[in-house]
C-alpha cells in the first residue's frame, strides 16, 4: 500500500465549498481523509509526508479541450509530451479532441486513446470522438458504440457541424445515450477570416471573421437543442451577443452549457499588433468589449468551464505571414496562472476559479475527479496562487512553444501534481 499525507495546506474543494487550512491523506490512489485536524502525526506507517508550506491543495485540473498530434502529427505533440505539459500545469485529466490523422471516429481509435496510459503518459487521457465520420460534417458516427468504447463526448473539433439536418440528427440520436455534443460555434461561411473583423483588421489589411458567425451558429443550435432535448456544449463563446443568447437560453431551461479559453478573457485583438502569429487562434481574439463580456459571463455563471484550448503548432507552421500561419496556441502550462488573473483582479473568488477548472468539467463530462471527497481519485494539484512568475515558452514541456503569453508576468505557480496517488510533477525536482 502506498500512502501520502499532505499537511499544512489550504484545502480548496469547490464541490463542498471547503476553503480551510488542514491536511489530506491518500492511500492506494484514493483520498481517504481530508480536513482541518489532519497532521503529520496522523500519517500511516511508511507514508510519505508532504508539507505544503501553506500552499493551496485542490482537485487536479480537468482540461476539456486539448488537441494532440498523436496519431498523425507527432512532431507537434505526442500524448506523452502533452501529458508532461499537463502535469507541469497542474492538469490531471486531459480530454482530447478527435482532430487527428486519422480522425478518432471509430471504436478501435477511441479504445486506443482511452487505453493510452503507460509509464510515459503521466495524466488521465479521456477521448472525445468525432461527431461525424472523418470530421466531414456529413455522416453521423456510431454514437452508441463509441460511447461504450470510452468516448465522453462528440465533436468535430476545430470545425462546426454546419449542416443543420446532420446536427439535429446527432442531437436527437445522442439523446438515447445522454451523449454530449461539443460544438465549435462558428458559421463557416462567415468565419473564413484570419482575425477578428473590425477596424484593426481593416488597418492591417487582413481578412476578418465577424462575431456574427458565432451568434448565428449558437442561435441555430439552441433551437435544435430545444427541439430535440439533446445535450449541447459550446466549446468556447467569445462575443457579447453570443453570451446574451446563451444566457437567455439557459434561463428557458434548455440543456446547453459553454466554455471559454484563457486568451479570450485575458487578451484582446490588439495583441495581434504587428502581425504576431502566436496570437492567431480560432475563434480569433475579439475586441475589448467582447473580452469584458466574457468576464461578465464567468462572473454570472453563463460560462460553465475554463479549458486551455491547447493546440500545439510547430515553428514552421507559425513562422509564416499572418494570413498563411496556422491557427492555435498551446495552453496546458498557462491555464492555471492566466486563470488566476480572474482571482487577482477581483472578478471571481479563488474557489470559483478552481470550480470552473475542476468540479464543473468533471460533472459535465461525467468524470470521477474534481473533488476532495473520501473515495475520490487522488488527482491533486498543490499551487501557490500568489507567487509572481514570468511565462517562459522555452521552458514548456510541450513539444510546441506557440503561446501569446510568452514573457508575460503572471501570478500562480504549480508546486506539485499528483495523479492516482503518484507524484507526476514537482517544482522542486
Amino acid at each position: 500500500m502506498t500512502s501520502h499525507v499532505f499537511v499544512n495546506v489550504r484545502l480548496l474543494d469547490p464541490a463542498s465549498g471547503l476553503d480551510a487550512m488542514g491536511g489530506l491523506v491518500v492511500e492506494d490512489g484514493k483520498i481517504v481523509a481530508a480536513g482541518a485536524n489532519i497532521r503529520a502525526g496522523d500519517a500511516p506507517e511508511g507514508a510519505t509526508v508532504i508539507d505544503g508550506d501553506g500552499h493551496c491543495l485542490a482537485p487536479g485540473l480537468i482540461d476539456s479541450r486539448v488537441f494532440v498530434g498523436e496519431p498523425g502529427a507527432e512532431h507537434k505533440e505526442t500524448l506523452a509530451s502533452a501529458s508532461q505539459s499537463a502535469a507541469a500545469g497542474g492538469v490531471t485529466t486531459i480530454i482530447t479532441m478527435p482532430s487527428t490523422k486519422p480522425a478518432i471516429d471509430g471504436v478501435s481509435l477511441v479504445e486506443y486513446m482511452a487505453r493510452r496510459r503507460s509509464d510515459d503518459v503521466l495524466v488521465n487521457v479521456v477521448p472525445m470522438a468525432a461527431a461525424t465520420k472523418r470530421l466531414e460534417g456529413k455522416e453521423m458516427t456510431e454514437i452508441g458504440l463509441l460511447t461504450n468504447a470510452g468516448a465522453v463526448a462528440f465533436t468535430d473539433g476545430r470545425t462546426a457541424v454546419a449542416d443543420a439536418s446532420v446536427m439535429m440528427k446527432i442531437l436527437k440520436y445522442g439523446r438515447m445515450f445522454d451523449a454530449l455534443l461539443v460544438q465549435h460555434p462558428e458559421e463557416p461561411t462567415l468565419s473564413k477570416g484570419v482575425m477578428n473583423a473590425g477596424e484593426l483588421s481593416t488597418r492591417l489589411g487582413l481578412s476578418g471573421s465577424t462575431p456574427l458567425a458565432e451568434l448565428l451558429m449558437i442561435e441555430r443550435d439552441i433551437r435544435l437543442a430545444e427541439a430535440t432535448g439533446g445535450r449541447l456544449h459550446f466549446a468556447h463563446v467569445t462575443a457579447a451577443g453570443s453570451l446574451a443568447a446563451v444566457r437567455a437560453a439557459k434561463a428557458r431551461g434548455i440543456r446547453i452549457t459553454c466554455g471559454v479559453t484563457p486568451p479570450h478573457f485575458a487578451l484582446n485583438e490588439l495583441v495581434v499588433g504587428d502581425y504576431r502569429t502566436f496570437a492567431k487562434i480560432s475563434p480569433p481574439l475579439r475586441a475589448e468589449d467582447d473580452r469584458l463580456a466574457v468576464i461578465e459571463g464567468l462572473k454570472d455563471g453563463t460560462i460553465d468551464v475554463i479549458a486551455s484550448g491547447h493546440d500545439p503548432q510547430d515553428a514552421e507552421s507559425k513562422r509564416l505571414p499572418f494570413a498563411q500561419a496556422a491557427f492555435g496556441a498551446v495552453g496546458l502550462e498557462t491555464l492555471l496562472p492566466v486563470s488566476m488573473e480572474l482571482y487577482h483582479n477581483g472578478y471571481l473568488s479563488l474557489l470559483e476559479v478552481i470550480d470552473r477548472l475542476t468540479r464543473r468539467p468533471a460533472e459535465l463530462f461525467k468524470l470521477p475527479g474534481g473533488r476532495l471527497a473520501v473515495g475520490a481519485p487522488a488527482d491533486l494539484v498543490l499551487f501557490d496562487p500568489d507567487l509572481a512568475i514570468r511565462i517562459d515558452a522555452d521552458r514548456f514541456r510541450s513539444k510546441s512553444k506557440n503561446t501569446p503569453f510568452d514573457e508575460q508576468p503572471a501570478q500562480g505557480k504549480v508546486m506539485l501534481t499528483m495523479v492516482g496517488g503518484r507524484v507526476v510533477y514537482s517544482a522542486q525536482a
